[in-house]
């Protein structure tokens, strides 16, 4: 049997240059989408007659009023071990096979310096002014040395914004809910409470997993206790964050700035505040977007189809 195989969500148009698709040539007819496809029925009518399809982690929406839209549906690979997007028990019921690729994070810790960076030295600001003709510079940057990082969630990624912290010369205090002492001493931390995390750090930085238990963590009771020369970031999720209370916060000077990488509704739309606001730095979700890390993954995902296609799937998601 010939398969139809979708990869989704290619907005750099980049998927079949990262891996060697040809190992499923023999099997498989490829379609690249490079645009969002939309949600509900939109999605449906786009992938009707296709048994495989590639997702890029929590861009288009798979609930299981979709799963159920696409009969010829087989197998989904996602980016990375673990995909919200994917009603998982929707697809067991239907025998979908879902596997994943590994996503080691690195990239990510390095966007949150970078927004942090560009909200404490205005580098792309002044790098703007002076191609528009600007003489000299206007700003007057701070250091990250000396400054205390805020450190929301110390797993694989927070620990290693941790380190990158430390190799700033910065203190690092961190908080979740389940975190212990042990493991902030291990992540070279100072163990706090939420409280006092936001109350002391210059930098607040989130890396947090979406859940229930998360969603809307950071709300306006939040940025009143951050210092008002405080600021804000988020490459994590756009929803673990209270979107009008930041923007709020923003809007009444209550933090000094933001750079936020995650959004409640992705593609950002061109009417949101955090668009016109001066003293927020705002990126498309580039977290995990560097070539290295879309050769792992599309690159794992050629590996997951073969697999599958030879009968021995490997990477199979069996929980959120």
């Amino acid at each position: 049997m010939r398969h139809r195989c979708a990869i989704l969500d290619d907005y750099q148009n980049v998927a079949l240059q990262m891996a060697d698709w040809s190992q499923i040539d023999g099997d498989a007819d490829i379609k690249v989408f490079n645009d969002s496809i939309g949600e509900g029925e939109q999605v449906i009518k786009a992938l009707k007659g296709f048994s495989i399809l590639c997702l890029m982690r929590e861009r288009t929406l798979f609930p299981r009023q979709v799963i159920e839209g696409l009969p010829d549906l087989k197998l989904m690979v996602t980016s990375g071990m673990r995909n919200a997007a994917i009603d998982l028990e929707a697809a067991a019921t239907r025998n979908i096979i879902v596997c994943g690729t590994d996503s080691p994070g690195n990239p990510t810790a390095e966007i949150t310096f970078g927004l942090m960076l560009e909200l404490a030295r205005k580098i792309g600001f002044e790098n703007a002014r002076l191609k528009a003709g600007a003489r000299w510079q206007t700003t007057l940057g701070i250091e990250l040395n000396g400054k205390t990082l805020g450190v929301i969630g110390l797993g694989k990624l927070g620990s290693r914004v941790a380190a990158i912290g430390k190799a700033f010369g910065m203190r690092v205090m961190a908080w979740s809910q389940n975190l212990t002492e042990a493991k902030c001493r291990e992540a070279g931390a100072e163990f706090t409470t939420k409280d006092e995390l936001l109350r002391q750090s210059d930098f607040v930085t989130v890396h947090l997993q979406l859940s229930q238990r998360t969603r809307g963590l950071i709300g306006a009771a939040e940025f009143a206790l951050m210092k008002p020369t405080g600021f804000f970031i988020n490459s994590s999720r756009g929803p673990i964050v209270n979107e009008p209370a930041l923007i709020a916060a923003l809007r009444a000077g209550q933090i000094a700035g933001a750079g936020i990488d995650v959004y409640d509704v992705e593609p950002v739309p061109v009417d949101h505040p955090l668009r016109g606001l001066q003293n927020a730095v705002i990126t498309p979700h580039l977290g995990y977007v560097t070539a290295e890390n879309y050769r792992r993954f599309y690159g794992q995902m050629v590996e997951d189809i073969r697999a599958w296609l030879d009968g021995k799937p490997v990477r199979v998601l069996t929980g959120r």
